[in-house]
């Protein structure tokens, strides 16, 4: 079962599902209450959910609640440090020049630190293990090159996606993924 707040990405989702032959049931709603019996999930994922989420602490209560026993939380968010500031909201959302997301789409309020996810992961019985970062293997300058390319229409998401080379590193300034163990 995937959920998703938003009812158009479930609809696309669900396009996509079913285009690759997957059968995956889609569900629009909230993380903040999933319509599941506790420990019914060996895996749950939160993938680039965490930092959208009106209550971090009962999204995270509600996934940890459907976890059995030693399920696994799989997880990928966004760190608040001035580099994701300037990445995520500066660049991607505000700067006219550059700015391929929705305005607003981020609120880097709504980042979260390691040391606060490791927190409210703990609160609710998840183990945190390795944490990694993400991000792309380019100059900041050839990135910025991609990103006018996408503004102005020239190349697509997908193409800066294979271009920008995102890549797994142990800087977590910008973003990061990892993954939790129910005790």
């Amino acid at each position: 079962i995937a959920r998703d707040p938003s009812a158009a990405s479930s609809a696309t989702a669900r396009v996509h599902a079913a285009g690759s032959g997957l059968n995956i049931d889609y569900r629009v709603g909230s993380g903040e209450r999933l319509p599941a019996e506790d420990g019914c999930a060996d895996v749950v994922y939160c993938v680039d959910v965490l930092e959208h989420v009106a209550d971090l602490d009962a999204v995270i209560g509600e996934t940890a609640r459907v976890l059995k026993p030693g399920g696994l939380y799989l997880f990928d968010t966004i760190n608040r440090t001035r580099l994701s500031k300037l990445a995520a909201i500066k660049l991607a959302q505000d700067w006219a020049a550059t700015a391929w997301l929705p305005r607003d789409l981020h609120d880097w309020d709504q980042f979260i630190t390691p040391a606060e996810l490791r927190d409210f992961l703990a609160r609710h019985g998840l183990d945190q293990h390795d944490l990694t970062g993400m991000s792309p293997a380019l100059s900041p300058l050839a990135l910025l090159r991609l990103l006018r390319q996408v503004k102005k229409g020239r190349i697509s998401y997908a193409e800066f996606g294979r271009r920008a080379a995102f890549t797994l590193t142990s800087d977590l300034r910008g973003s990061y993924l990892g993954h939790a163990t129910k005790g």
